[in-house]
């Protein structure tokens, strides 16, 4: 009997009927100190790659020499000899911003010639070949919340096919991790995975838990996870809602892991696919042609030191437990409490304890989708702006490596580089404004030979300006160049002539719309600082389409920033304003951009033009083509609301073995939605009724209490 089969034994001897959840097997996850130095693993890291301090000294180092040449550039430009204090605070806006555009051209020219040399295989893992047969048991974990739970099952189905196919079933259990707190779209997801047993077969490595009470969100949810069942399982997956991934890709993965036993985590690059409005469809793109770039730049000097971004990953499952347990963070939301981007911050703690971790991205057969609008990204990128700056007080934690702290202030620098472009644009007006309306002193006190002449040099100013922008558009000239090298992948995105057509369409829309991101994250940054929480809610992943008044309520004050900005900026000078005319338009068409963006038509119209292609839209993966097939076939059929669950015996047997433990007396506090929600039901007196007066905090509380759930069938039958 072979590890794995000897692993499932237990389970299958006391097996009688189904079981939602496996037999628990514990294992500890400390919560981790970020005052206090843990103790490393021993064995040091063999699987760091070769000269990995030379590789950061080029990339680290050439980003700045070039910000010293710019800084030269700029403080001559400025005539700096003796600046004024407007012109120093320009001159520093300037260094932050430029540093940050150099670091991101030099990793992406160390991307471009990884792709031009090809996949590094490190970690022994080959892009082709037959895939390896993993020989430990490997948990595949689906966090959900409030999602469409057709999309998830479909996403599952397609992978578990996927690895039955490759004979692999016996080798991964897959548990669904709910935290809806929505009464309606847990009981849809016990219906759909009620459903998705019976579709497989009634499988015995398919499990759904749901969380009574979503404490720390996801990191919370993985965390429970490997708080009760982490012993049995040595490595896990983390997925996402909307991951789709193929089982080669899973297979080499999990071998990876474990043919290297310091290797804490492994992420690999996932693809967006399915878009078909055009923000999704430009989002789609660009991450396809020049992520794959920047993806192999950063894996290249990152080495042994790399990232994690949530899902899509393998994880050793003891190095999570014992290294990356996370603690709350002092004070108030929104910088206080649990940490909402747990990501960075679970690597950092991975790597401060001795753990390697890698990116793999030649990896292919790993996808996600994209917010389908500017408005959908705006609400995630609102919570992703929070989690990122709670990580200023993360960056002080001892025994960090300094590549890890680096992750965390790209994180923060992310959202604070958009207030600080803007103070910049405001700067540079305000310069302009000086120099016309305010009198120079031409002889400063004390003795001088010669007068101070206030000379800008408008010649070295464009040329500064010329270079600023190339080194923004490098990157996407050499991922188009690079893709010439790959012949399925230049075929996949159109042909060499209409990948360059729409890499100009993609940079001219993102050009108009970055003022607008501009502006809007810089809102939130000033709204978070304020002391404003984000909230957490369900991420919308189809249709963007949102009725034309809404997005008039979004974006009317972007509008009317853009104009009064272009307008001071003409009535300052006439060439002032035309230097501003790319933001000043891009936010004065704030409205009808947010619209036209999330328009499918446009997207899909483009796509007949051959324009925004990606290879997995020219030769779309068998997994993808499965998973929308499925998702097509369910689309037929309505979610079962709270309702249904009283008229649907199977379901309702079902929900009550799903149910999770009863309170324990005098061990676990009182839920106060519980006891309100059960005296609600006893003044009841029809389901509707009931259903009607609860709110959903309280509905939720009922419907995990066995006593609650008969009281509401006793109610539906009246």
């Amino acid at each position: 009997m072979d590890r794995v089969s000897a692993a499932r034994a237990p389970v299958a001897a006391e097996a009688e009927g189904w079981h939602a959840l496996p037999p628990e097997a514990p294992l500890a996850m400390p919560v981790q100190s970020l005052q206090a130095r843990p103790e490393k693993r021993p064995g040091g890291l063999p699987s760091r790659p070769m000269a990995s301090g030379l590789r950061r000294l080029l990339v680290i180092g050439g980003a700045i020499l070039l910000t010293a040449f710019a800084t030269r550039e700029m403080w001559l430009v400025l005539n700096s000899g003796k600046p004024t204090p407007l012109q120093a605070f320009v001159l520093l806006l300037f260094v932050v911003l430029f540093a940050w555009i150099a670091l991101s051209f030099t990793s992406a020219t160390a991307g471009f010639f990884r792709l031009i040399a090809g996949p590094d295989r490190r970690l022994g893992i080959a892009p082709d070949g037959p895939p390896p047969m993993p020989g430990v048991r490997t948990a595949l974990l689906m966090p959900t919340y409030n999602e469409d739970p057709a999309r998830i099952m479909a996403g599952l189905q397609a992978i578990h096919e996927s690895l039955a196919a490759a004979g692999a079933t016996d080798r991964f259990d897959i548990f669904i991790l709910s935290d809806s707190t929505q009464a309606d779209a847990w009981i849809a997801e016990e219906a759909a995975y009620l459903a998705l047993r019976a579709r497989l077969g009634e499988p015995p490595n398919l499990f759904y838990r749901r969380r009574p009470k979503n404490i720390e969100r996801k990191a919370g949810n993985i965390a429970e996870w490997v708080r009760r069942w982490g012993a049995a399982y040595p490595q896990m997956l983390v997925l996402d809602a909307d991951s789709v991934m193929e089982a080669d890709t899973i297979l080499r993965l999990a071998d990876a892991m474990e043919r290297h036993p310091d290797v804490g985590l492994i992420q690999t690059l996932p693809i967006i696919a399915g878009g078909n409005t055009l923000f999704a469809r430009m989002q789609q793109f660009a991450g396809r042609v020049y992520g794959p770039l920047i993806a192999e730049g950063i894996a290249w000097w990152h080495g042994s030191e790399g990232n994690y971004w949530g899902h899509n990953a393998i994880i050793r499952t003891e190095a999570f437990a014992s290294a990356a347990g996370l603690p709350d963070l002092p004070g108030r939301k929104p910088f206080g409490g649990h940490i909402m981007s747990h990501d960075f911050v679970e690597a950092a703690l991975l790597r401060r304890a001795g753990w390697a971790v890698h990116m793999v991205p030649w990896l292919r057969g790993t996808y996600e989708e994209s917010p389908p609008s500017l408005m959908d990204l705006a609400i995630r990128d609102r919570r992703w702006c929070q989690g990122n700056l709670q990580h200023a007080a993360v960056l002080p934690a001892r025994g960090l490596h300094w590549v890890s702290r680096l992750h965390l202030l790209t994180g923060i620098g992310s959202y604070i580089t958009a207030p600080i472009w803007l103070v910049f644009l405001v700067a540079g007006v305000l310069l302009a404004i000086q120099a016309r309306f305010i009198r120079p002193e031409y002889f400063p006190a004390g003795p001088s030979l010669f007068p101070a002449w206030p000379v800008v040099d408008p010649v070295r100013a464009m040329w500064v300006f010329i270079g600023t922008m190339a080194l923004l558009l490098a990157p996407k000239l050499m991922a188009w160049i690079a893709l010439l090298f790959h012949a399925r992948d230049r075929r996949g995105a159109g042909g060499m002539i209409r990948a360059f057509l729409s890499m100009i369409v993609e940079t001219l829309v993102a050009g108009l719309l970055a003022p607008v991101t501009m502006l809007t994250q810089s809102v939130d940054v000033i709204a978070i600082l304020m002391g404003r929480d984000s909230g957490w809610n369900a991420q919308k992943r189809d249709d963007g389409s949102v009725p034309f008044g809404q997005v008039v309520r979004l974006y009317w004050k972007h509008t009317l920033f853009g104009l009064v900005f272009g307008g001071a900026a003409w009535l300052v000078s006439p060439y002032l304003a035309l230097w501003m005319s790319p933001v000043v338009i891009g936010l004065a068409l704030a409205i009808p951009l947010a619209a036209w963006t999330a328009r499918r038509g446009l997207g899909v119209g483009l796509r007949r033009l051959g324009l925004l292609l990606t290879p997995e839209e020219h030769d779309t993966p068998a997994v993808l083509i499965r998973a929308r097939e499925i998702y097509a076939g369910l689309q037929d059929i309505p979610p079962t609301p709270v309702r249904g669950l009283f008229s649907d015996a199977a379901l309702l047997e079902a929900h009550r073995r799903m149910l999770p433990p009863p309170r324990r007396p005098r061990q676990d506090p009182f839920d106060p939605n519980l006891l309100v929600g059960l005296a609600r039901l006893e003044e009841a007196a029809t389901l509707d009724d009931a259903l009607h007066q609860m709110t959903r905090q309280e509905l939720a509380a009922v419907l995990a209490d066995r006593s609650g759930v008969e009281r509401l069938e006793a109610l539906s039958s009246k």
